[in-house]
Parts: C-alpha cells; structure tokens; sequence
C-alpha cells in the first residue's frame, strides 16, 4: 500500500454507528440514510455552543464516511429550529469581546460551508418554527420539504443584527430571488409555507404526520442513485455559482467525464440493454 492509499484508507470511515451528544441520529437498515434530528422540542430545539460545533464537525466527517449516503435533517416535536437559545447563547455574545464575537459566527459560518462542502444531498424536513440559524440549516440544504404549518423567519434584524449571517446574503437571493429575500432579511418576518412553496424555498409540502416518510422516501430514492454521480452534481450546483457560462460548461465536460468512467455508468447500460431497473453501488 502506497503512502497516498495509507492516508485516503485512514480518512475513510463509517459513520452509522456515530453516537451523538447534542441531536439524535438515526440511520437506516441499509446504513444509506442517515436522519439528524435536533432535540431539545420544549424549546423548538434551539442550538447551542456545543449543537453548532457538533454538527459542524459531523458534516466535515461526512466528506470521509464510507457508508451513508444522503442526510435528512429535522426536528422533534412539531418544530424544526429556534435558532440560537437566547438563555445559552444570545445572552454569553453580549459579554464577548470582538474577537470571541468573530471566532463564534465564523464557526456558525463554518456549518453552513459543511454542510455545502460534503458530497452527499441533504434533505431538510420542516415542521413548524424554522427561524434565525435554524432557517440558515434548512437554507444550507439541497432541498427542503415542509408542512403547512411552517413558519421560516430570518429574524436578525429583530435582535439589532444584520440579516447577513452564515451566508444568508448570498444563498438565500438564489433560492427565492433578490427582492424576495430582501424582504425577508430586512423586515424579519415569517414566511408561510405557502409563500415558501411558491417561491421555490420548498420543494413540497406534505402534513405533519406524512412529512418523516416523504422525507424519508425522497432520501432513499436519492440514496438508490448513483453516489460519486451525485457528489459531482452537488459540487457543481456549489462552484458553478462563481463561474461563467463557458467555464461551467468546460467544468462539467470534465465532470461528466469522470462518471463515464464510473462503474455505475456501465451498470446502467448494460441494465438498459437488458431491460432492467440499474442497481447502482457507488463507484
């Protein structure tokens, strides 16, 4: 084994046995899907210190992980995320010095490029109160599925604070459109989940009682798919932000050069050829 296989085999891990300390973690029976649930539902599961830098951390690994295949976010209890907890977190910032101030939201910052940076899609489910950093999670996702009765609010600017926070300024204009996030990231208000359909924050909307099994349905349809196809797809819906038309076109000849050569590529030919369904394996 050569030096360079050494250390890609010792950054290769399994994750579907991570025991978390600050949100549950469930994985499927076929260790694909893996389905991150925020867990404090007394208080609409707002995020700590300790939260951030976890999941953080979990998003970096999963650029590494061996086994799962698409993340699902959620929440307990009939809501997804408050934000950061004011009694845990609000409160210590007015006590920090500049410095403690920037290191804290550029690691809040640092979720969000996790989350972006790790190959595999993530699905956020949400139900209920979707507001501050929990609706910068739910932002930083590839698609989001929610109810009704979800409520998003990018509510910054109501605790005196500027509406750009953990990239809100750049991701959320591409999601719903410039003067549409204007508004949210100015006023702070809620945007219903109707609104939020129609302006293409959610994919779909599904009950409450029916919004874990649709995501969980829509991750295991991805999570069937072809995984290195998918990572390429992924980082380029990230790069392709910064490129123009010629270099995203040059960049995805490249890219689509490289499934070519993948092995799922020839499994769905051959399954083509003989009028089957492509069981794809991931490389």
């Amino acid at each position: 084994m050569t030096e360079t296989e050494h250390t890609m085999k010792h950054h290769k891990r399994a994750l579907a046995h991570y025991t978390p300390r600050n949100f549950l973690w469930q994985v499927s029976d076929d260790h694909k899907v893996a389905t991150i649930t925020l867990n404090r539902p007394d208080r609409k599961n707002p995020l700590t210190f300790d939260s951030y830098a976890e999941l953080r951390d979990l998003f970096r690994s999963l650029v590494y992980a061996t086994d799962i295949k698409v993340v699902v976010i959620a929440g307990a209890g009939g809501n997804f995320c408050s934000g950061g907890d004011v009694h845990e977190i609000i409160g210590p910032l007015t006590q920090m010095s500049m410095p403690e101030l920037l290191a804290f939201t550029r690691m809040t910052g640092d979720l969000v490029k996790a989350m972006r940076a790790c190959p595999q899609p993530i699905i956020a489910a949400v139900d209920g109160v979707c507001a501050g950093a929990g609706a910068m999670i739910a932002l930083a996702c590839d698609m989001r599925l929610g109810t009704p009765t979800a409520k998003t609010a990018f509510l910054f600017t109501r605790v005196g604070l500027a509406g750009a926070d953990m990239g809100a300024c750049a991701l959320l204009p591409r999601m719903i459109g410039q003067g549409r996030a204007s508004e949210l990231l100015y006023t702070g208000r809620a945007m219903s989940a109707e609104q939020g359909s129609a302006w293409g924050f959610f994919n779909a909307l599904h009950a409450s009682e029916e919004l874990a099994d649709a995501a969980s349905k829509l991750a295991a349809q991805i999570a069937a798919g072809p995984t290195f196809a998918h990572g390429v797809t992924k980082k380029l819906l990230h790069q392709e932000w910064n490129m123009g038309v010629d270099e995203a076109i040059e960049a995805e000849a490249q890219a689509q050069a490289l499934c070519m050569a993948t092995k799922d590529f020839h499994r769905a030919y051959q399954a083509f050829v003989a009028k089957q369904k492509p069981i794809f394996e991931g490389d």
